[in-house]
C-alpha cells in the first residue's frame, strides 16, 4: 500500500478577519488579442519538456520510474522479436541508468528522407521508430515511437551507444538535443544498443530510484517473456553493490507458481498452454487454491492491463462455459442443480493472460484495458479448447477444480442468504443505517466524510468534535474479522463488518455498486499503539480484497492523530512524530539558550561549549510538559477536532496500489494462514523497528 499526504478541502466555518484595503498600481494592458503572433509552435521534442505528464504520466516518482521503463520495453521488444536473449539494467552513482541489450541495434545509418542518422533520428523526434511500418516489429510494447525520445527530452544527459557492422557508434545528447553527430568510436564483436541516461532535476524534483520497485517490475518482464535472462545491477553505492539475475524457461507458468509460494494450491499440475490463432500469440496459466479471492493478471504486448480488456473477457468467458459443460458431462453437477457461476469458478484463481498482438488498441493513455474484438474470440476459441483437453487429460487436477468450484457455489448461495437478511433486516430498521452511526447533514456524497473510529471512548469525542453537516462517525468495537480467512458469508454475520457495508450503502461481493457510496471520503481513524495498528490492517485487508474500487478511485483515507501535546508556559505545539517533537522542543529552547550562555559567561568569562550551556538553561529556565497520547479517547473533543478532523489543519493519508502483485503478497504474508512465511517477515522486517508500543 501506497500513501500519499492529502487535505480534503472542507472545513467548518471559520471567523473571517478584516483585513485594510491596500491600494495597488494596477497597469492597463490593452485588449486580448488573438491573432498569428499568439500561435505558439513548438518543435522537435520541445513539447515533451513543456507537458511532461502527458507522456509519462506525472514528474513524481512513477514519471522517474517510466523513464525506465520505456527504456527496458525497446530491449524487451528485441527480445519478443527474437534478436536479443540477454537485457542489463545498472543504477550508476550521480542518477545515472544504463540499459543494455544484444539485440540488432538501432541503425545508424542515414535515413534518406530526413538526412540524418536513423540512430539521432530515433533519439530526437516524435513517432519515430521501426514499429509504425512494415518489417520492423511484428509486436511491441512501445506503441507510440515516443519512449526513447521522451527519455532524452527529459533527460539532462543522455549517450547511445550502438554495436553494428563490427563498429560500436555512439552519440551523446543534451535536454534533447545532439551535441555531435553520430560517430563510430571503436571496434566491436556481435550487436545490441547500450542508453545511457541522467534525469534532468529540472524536471523531476526528486530523483530517487527504487531498488525494489525496479526489481519487481524486471522480474515480472523475465518472467513474460521466457528463455531471456534479465540482470539487474545497483551500483551507485560500493558499499551496498547488489545484482540479481531473472530467467524463467517455464514463462508465466513459473509467474503463477511464484504467486502461489504461501498458498495451497487445490491441484498439482499448473495448466498451461500457448498457441498462435490469427496473428494473435496467446500464453495463459492458472492454477487453484484454497484462497477466496481471485488474482488474475492481464498482460498485452508485456504491458499489464490493470482493468483488464478483451483478452480477460474471453479467458473468463471460457473458463465459465468449460467448466460448466466438464462438471455436467461427468456428474458433478446433476440435472436439478444451478450451473456454476463466474464468481464461483473464480474464487481461488491464480492466472496469469499474456497475449500478443501487432496493433494493440488500448482504452485511455495508460494502456489498462485492451480493446481489440478479434483478440477475444481468439483466446474464447483456443483456450477452450485446450481447457477442455487439460481436464480430460487430468481427471484427479479436473476433480480438485471441480470440487473447489462447488463449494463456492454453496458458500456464495449461503452468502447470498445472509446478505439478503441483512438488507431485509436493515430496512426494518429505518433507512437500513446502523444504530451507532452518527449519519452527517449533507446528503452530497462529494462533500461527505465517514470516520471509522475504535471504541465507544473515542466515537464519543468524535461524535461531539465532528461537523455535523459533513462528518459522519462510525465507532467499531474490538478488532473486526480477518476477512483473508473468511468467505462472504462469515463476514456478512460479524456485526462490525455488516454495520460498515450497510453504512456504506455499496452493499458488498456481487451486488456491489459504487454508485450507491453515500461518502467519497472513508477515513481510518485508530489510535497510534499497536492495537490500534492492528484495527487499521484488518480494516484495509477488508477494504483491499472486497472494495478495490473504493481505493482505486481515491475514496479511502487514514487519519493521522498527533501523539504528542508539547507545552511551555501558555505556548503549545502538536507533534505528530518523535523528530517533530524535538523539533519543538529545540525551537522553545533556543531564546533560552542564547541568554543563559551571556548571562553564563558574564559571570565567569570563560567560554561554554553549547551542550553545556543547553544544560544548565534546560534545567534552570526550560521546562516543558509533554503530554503523549496512547488513544483518540485521550484528547477532548476540540483537541480532536482541531488535530486530526478539521481539513484546515489535519493530515491525512491516501491509500493507493502502486504495485497489485506485491500488495497481494503482502497481504497474504500478514495476514493469510501460513505462519511461517508470516514469521520470516517480521524476522526480517524486525531490526527496522526502534521501538514498540505495548
Amino acid at each position: 500500500m501506497a500513501k500519499k499526504t492529502l487535505k480534503p478541502a472542507k472545513n467548518k466555518p471559520v471567523k473571517k478577519h478584516r483585513t485594510k484595503p491596500v491600494a495597488k498600481t494596477v497597469k492597463k494592458s490593452k485588449p486580448d488579442e488573438y491573432g498569428a503572433k499568439q500561435i505558439t509552435v513548438l518543435e522537435g521534442l520541445d513539447p515533451v519538456r513543456k507537458r511532461p505528464g502527458m507522456y509519462i504520466g506525472s514528474t513524481g516518482i512513477e514519471g522517474l520510474h517510466h523513464l525506465v521503463w520505456e527504456v527496458v520495453d525497446n530491449a524487451i521488444d528485441e527480445a519478443m522479436a527474437g534478436f536479443c536473449n540477454q537485457v542489463t539494467l545498472t543504477l550508476l552513482p550521480d542518477n545515472k541508468v544504463t540499459v543494455e541489450d544484444n539485440g540488432r541495434g538501432i541503425p545508424v545509418d542515414i535515413h534518406k528522407q530526413f538526412k540524418v542518422s536513423a540512430l539521432e533520428l530515433v533519439l530526437t523526434k516524435l513517432h519515430a521508430g521501426g514499429k509504425f511500418g512494415e518489417g520492423g516489429y511484428k509486436v511491441s510494447g512501445g506503441l507510440h515511437g515516443v519512449g526513447v525520445s521522451v527519455v532524452n527530452a527529459l533527460s539532462v544527459w543522455l549517450r547511445a551507444e550502438v554495436k553494428r557492422d563490427g563498429k560500436l557508434w555512439a552519440q551523446e545528447y543534451k535536454r534533447g538535443k545532439s551535441l555531435k553527430k553520430v560517430k563510430a568510436v571503436g571496434k566491436a564483436a556481435g550487436t545490441g544498443t547500450k542508453i545511457t541516461f541522467q534525469p534532468d532535476p529540472q524536471i523531476f524534483k526528486i530523483i530517487d530510484f527504487n531498488w525494489d520497485h525496479i526489481l519487481d517490475h524486471l522480474r515480472q518482464q523475465a518472467y513474460l517473456t521466457k528463455a531471456v535472462k534479465i540482470t539487474v545491477r545497483d551500483e551507485r553505492n560500493r558499499a551496498t553493490r547488489q545484482k540479481y539475475s531473472f530467467y524463467f524457461e517455464g514463462g508465466i507458468a513459473s509467474f503463477v507458481k511464484h504467486l502461489n509460494t504461501n498458498r495451497n494450491a487445490k491441484h498439482e499440475t499448473i495448466f498451461y498452454f500457448s498457441k498462435t490463432v490469427e496473428g494473435v500469440d496467446m500464453e495463459v496459466s492458472f492454477q487453484y487454491t484454497d484462497e477466496f479471492k481471485e488474482t488474475v493478471f492481464s498482460f498485452a504486448n508485456n504491458i499489464y492491463n490493470p482493468e483488464g480488456g478483451t483478452h480477460l473477457v474471453g479467458f473468463r468467458t471460457s473458463l465459465t462455459r468449460v467448466l460448466n459443460s466438464f462438471a455436467r458431462k461427468n456428474n458433478f453437477l446433476k440435472e436439478k442443480d444451478d450451473n456454476l457461476s463466474g464468481e464461483d469458478v473464480r474464487e481461488g484463481l491464480t492466472a496469469v493472460i499474456s497475449i500478443k498482438v501487432k496493433d494493440p488498441q488500448f482504452e485511455g493513455q495508460t494502456k489498462a484495458k485492451l480493446g481489440n474484438p478479434e483478440v477475444r474470440t481468439a483466446v474464447e476459441s483456443a483456450f477452450g479448447d485446450a481447457l477442455a483437453i487439460f481436464l480430460e487429460e487430468h481427471p484427479k487436477d479436473a476433480e480438485g477444480i471441480l470440487e473447489k468450484c462447488l463449494l463456492a457455489s454453496r458458500a456464495r448461495q449461503a452468502a447470498k442468504a445472509a446478505r439478503d437478511t441483512v438488507i431485509r433486516k436493515g430496512a426494518l430498521e429505518g433507512l437500513a443505517l446502523p444504530g451507532k452511526l452518527a449519519d452527517c447533514a449533507s446528503r452530497d456524497p462529494s462533500e461527505s466524510e465517514l470516520f471509522i473510529v475504535e471504541g465507544d471512548s473515542a466515537g464519543g469525542s468524535a461524535k461531539q468534535g465532528r461537523s455535523r453537516e459533513f462528518q459522519a462517525i462510525l465507532p467499531l468495537r474490538g478488532k473486526i474479522l480477518n476477512v483473508e480467512r473468511a468467505r462472504l458469508d462469515k463476514m456478512l454475520a460479524n456485526n462490525e463488518v455488516k454495520s460498515l457495508v450497510v453504512a456504506m450503502g455499496t452493499n458488498i461481493g456481487e451486488q456491489f455498486d459504487i454508485s450507491r457510496l453515500r461518502y467519497h471520503h472513508i477515513v481510518i481513524m485508530t489510535d497510534a499503539d499497536v492495537d490500534g495498528a492492528h484495527i487499521r490492517t484488518l480494516l484495509l485487508t477488508l477494504f483491499y480484497r472486497y472494495f478495490p474500487e473504493l481505493i482505486k478511485l481515491g475514496h479511502l483515507f487514514i487519519a493521522q492523530p498527533p501523539l504528542y501535546r508539547v507545552q511551555v508556559g501558555k505556548t503549545f505545539h502538536y507533534a505528530y512524530s518523535d523528530d517533530e517533537k524535538e523539533k519543538i522542543l529545540k525551537e522553545f529552547a533556543k531564546p533560552v539558550i542564547k541568554k543563559s550562555r551571556k548571562q553564563e559567561n558574564k559571570k565567569t568569562r570563560k567560554t561554554e561549549t553549547a551542550p553545556e550551556a543547553e544544560e544548565e538553561a534546560g534545567e534552570e529556565e526550560f521546562k516543558a510538559v509533554i503530554q503523549r497520547y496512547k488513544g483518540l479517547g485521550e484528547m477532548n473533543p476540540e483537541q480532536l477536532w482541531e488535530t486530526t478532523m478539521n481539513p484546515e489543519n489535519r493530515m491525512m493519508k491516501v491509500v493507493s496500489i502502486e504495485d497489485a502483485e506485491r500488495a497481494d503478497r503482502t497481504f497474504d504474508i500478514l495476514m493469510g494462514s501460513e505462519v511461517e512465511p508470516r514469521k520470516r517477515f517480521i524476522q526480517t522486517h524486525a531490526k527496522a523497528v526502534k521501538n514498540l508500543d505495548i
